[in-house]
């Protein structure tokens, strides 16, 4: 079967605060599987993932989507903001997720191959960037496919990123972890606990040395868990919670910002106002994108790999791309570990 139904999640407003339902809906429209690629970005037209640029040789290729990641951040994509590429209204949103190839043109890429990257929220993807997809090798382990849109994915990299390339924990160092109930949160906390850190937060799955959900007074709590002071913050949150861990940093320590979940609803975000101790504390803010780091992917492997054998992973799975924004918005609001959606199965018949 050549004609397929390709269901696809469009913004239709961009939003100032909290999405509502109204500021997503979802499309379906029948479309072939057997599109003929672009051989320019001029006639790549398939599917509203296209956008013509330039008259420049595109090396597309046609996916079909198996896991589609849902993260807090994509929120963040949903509004305009100055020198970031957020959604376009009327366009199917994208993030990261697991996909098989149907056709290519790109040399590194055939028809059959599994990969992980950057996609679009829908059920099949003419993408003409493909340099963001990276993939999958390890298909004769007993690993889920699913991890791949998670801890062995996005979610693997930026942990690992996070601690080896910006934190550089030693043995011994106290770390911070906020939101580390979250996807990110609680695979950084594993990583350090390996490399012998004393990590704050989740004591009981994961194994973490001690744990707060809510306080009242943040600083009085990080004064209690860390009586000699932070080494090392990850910083999910940002906010009131940034603000408070600057008053209990160590000198020299480092915080590595990867995210600021706190602020992403916010028609006006919040300021930070101990800054001062970055300076008196030596402490050193490194802000980060995991874009940058796609070349030290090979190196996460065997740490997340021997992750994935215990099992410390949290996951929720839902069984189809969400039919509202309800739905999608709902998995952003607080979910233990990774959210992801997933195709359905009676799609592999039509290949």
């Amino acid at each position: 079967m050549t004609e397929v139904n390709n269901k696809q999640v469009i913004l239709r407003n961009c939003i100032t605060a909290f999405p509502k339902d109204t500021d997503l809906y979802v499309s379906s429209s029948s479309v072939s599987t057997k599109f003929k690629l672009p051989t320019d970005t001029a006639t790549a037209t398939a599917t509203a993932t296209a956008t013509a640029t330039s008259n420049s040789k595109v090396l597309a290729v046609i996916v079909k989507n198996l896991y589609l990641s849902c993260d807090p951040y994509q929120r963040l994509y949903m509004k305009k903001i100055a020198g970031l590429s957020t959604y376009t209204p009327g366009s199917p949103i994208f993030g990261y997720g697991v996909a098989e190839v149907l056709h290519s043109q790109h040399p590194d890429f055939k028809a059959g191959d599994l990969v992980w990257g950057t996609t679009n929220w829908e059920q099949f993807s003419l993408l003409t960037t493909p340099k963001n997809l990276i993939k999958i090798q390890h298909t004769e382990t007993d690993v889920p496919l699913s991890y791949y849109a998670g801890i062995l994915g996005i979610t693997g990299l930026t942990s690992y990123v996070g601690i080896y390339e910006v934190c550089s924990p030693k043995e011994g160092e106290h770390i911070f972890i906020s939101a580390a109930a979250g996807a990110v949160g609680q695979i950084v906390g594993q990583l350090a606990k390996l490399l012998g850190c004393y990590v704050d937060l989740l004591k009981n799955k994961l194994g973490f040395d001690e744990a707060f959900k809510e306080e009242n007074d943040l600083d009085l709590a990080l004064k209690r868990y860390f009586p000699e002071g932070i080494d090392i913050y990850f910083d999910n949150v940002g906010g009131k919670m940034l603000d408070a861990v600057l008053l209990n940093m160590r000198v020299h320590g480092r915080i590595a910002g990867c995210g600021m979940i706190s602020q992403y609803n916010l028609a006006q975000p919040e300021g930070v106002t101990n800054l001062m101790h970055l300076l008196v504390k030596r402490v050193s803010y490194h802000g980060f994108t995991v874009r940058d780091y796609y070349h030290v992917y090979p190196n996460l492997l065997p740490n997340d790999l021997s992750l994935c054998m215990y099992q410390f992973i949290c996951t929720c799975v839902k069984k189809q791309i969400p039919h509202s924004c309800p739905q999608m918005i709902n998995v952003t609001q607080g979910n233990h570990g990774r959210n992801y959606f997933k195709d359905q199965p009676d799609f592999k018949k039509h290949f």
